[in-house]
C-alpha cells in the first residue's frame, strides 16, 4: 500500500485510499477473531493437540495469525511514513517473510498426511504420532527460514554502516540491495512452488485411485480426503501467487503508479487476506469433530443437555 504523500489525484484520491484502508482492518480483524477462537477451541480438548492433522491445523492458524498482524502493522507504518529504527524493521521483516512460507509449506504437509491416512492407513498411526507431528513442524520452520536467511544473508555482507544508522520506512524491499537478489528471491520461491505442486498432484492422483476401488463407507471417507486435498491445493495455490505479487508489482510500477497502488491492493486482499480464511472453513467447519468442539466453546458449553455433549465424554 503505498503512502500518502506520493498519491496523486487531490481529495477523492486520498479518500479512497483511507477507505481501502478501512477495509482491510475490517477484514484483518475478523479473520483475527476467527482464528484465536478456532485455536482456543485447539486447546481446550487434548484430542486435538495430540492429532497430527489438528496440530498442522493450528500451525497454520498460528502463522496466518502472525503474517496478519505483522503485515498489518507494516501497511500502516507505510501508509503513515513512520521511520523507524532498522533492528525493528529487521524483526518485522523475518517474521512476515518466514511465515509467507509456514502456511504454504504446512498445508503441503497436510496434504502428505492426508495421503498417508487414506493410502496408507495401516501404517498412519505409525507414522503420524503426536512426537511426528511436532518434529514436522520444525522441519516446516527449518525449511521456511531458508529464503529469509539468504535475503539477510546477503543484506547483512552488502549494506553499508550507514544503512543501520539511519531511521527508515520498513518494507520489504529495502533489504534487496541489487536486482539479482530480486532474481534469487524469485528462483527461490518457483523452486518451492514447484515442489509443493508436485507434491499435491502427486497425492491427489493416490488419493483417486483410492476413492475410485473404495466403496461403501470407506468410499465416502475417501470422497472427503479428496475434497480436503483439493482445497488444500486451492489454498495453496493462492499463498503460493502471493510469493510472485512483489515482482507484479514491481513491474507494474514501471508503468503506472496509480495501476500500481490498485494492483497492490488487490493482491493484499486477494492472496494474503483470502487464503487465512480458508483455513477456518477446510478444518473449522467442514472437519465434525473440530465443528462441535467450535459450537460448545462458542456457546460456553450451554449445549451440556444435547447430543453435542457426548462426544467431550467419549474423547
Amino acid at each position: 500500500m503505498a503512502d500518502n504523500t506520493s498519491m496523486v489525484g487531490g481529495e477523492s484520491f486520498m479518500r479512497k485510499i483511507n477507505d481501502q484502508v478501512i477495509i482491510v482492518q475490517v477484514l484483518v480483524s475478523a479473520f483475527l477473531c476467527i482464528n484465536f477462537l478456532l485455536i482456543i477451541t485447539f486447546f481446550m480438548k487434548d484430542f486435538f493437540f495430540t492429532t497430527t492433522c489438528y496440530i498442522l491445523f493450528a500451525n497454520t492458524l498460528l502463522s496466518d495469525c502472525l503474517i496478519l498482524i505483522v503485515t498489518n502493522v507494516m501497511l500502516i507504518l507505510s501508509y503513515f511514513r513512520v521511520t523507524i529504527q532498522l533492528w525493528l524493521c529487521l524483526i518485522l521483516f523475518t517474521v512476515s517473510s518466514l511465515y509467507n512460507f509456514v502456511t504454504p509449506v504446512t498445508l503441503t504437509a497436510m496434504t502428505l498426511e492426508r495421503y498417508v491416512a487414506i493410502c496408507m492407513p495401516l501404517r498412519h498411526p505409525e507414522l503420524c504420532t503426536t512426537r511426528s507431528a511436532l518434529r514436522c513442524v520444525l522441519i516446516i520452520h527449518g525449511l521456511s527460514s531458508v529464503p529469509c536467511i539468504v535475503v539477510l544473508s546477503i543484506f547483512f555482507a552488502s549494506a553499508t554502516h550507514r544503512f543501520y544508522t539511519q531511521g527508515r520506512v520498513c518494507s520489504v524491499e529495502m533489504f534487496i540491495l541489487h536486482s539479482w537478489q530480486s532474481h534469487l528471491r524469485s528462483a527461490i520461491s518457483q523452486l518451492y512452488f514447484l515442489i509443493m505442486c508436485i507434491t499435491i498432484v502427486f497425492s491427489y492422483v493416490k488419493i483417486m485411485k483410492v476413492a475410485k476401488a473404495a466403496s461403501g463407507e470407506n468410499k465416502t471417507s475417501t470422497s472427503k480426503g479428496l475434497r480436503t486435498v483439493i482445497l488444500h491445493a486451492f489454498q495453496l495455490l493462492l499463498c503460493l501467487i502471493q510469493l510472485w505479487c512483489p515482482f507484479i508489482e514491481a513491474a507494474v510500477l514501471q508503468i503506472n503508479f496509480m495501476l500500481y497502488v490498485n494492483v497492490r491492493y488487490f493482491n493484499y486482499i486477494m492472496f494474503s487476506l483470502a487464503p487465512r480464511c480458508l483455513s477456518p472453513l477446510i478444518y473449522g467447519l467442514r472437519d465434525e469433530k473440530f465443528f462441535l468442539a467450535l459450537k460448545y466453546y462458542g456457546l460456553c458449553g450451554f449445549v451440556k443437555n444435547k447430543p453435542l455433549h457426548s462426544f467431550y465424554l467419549t474423547n
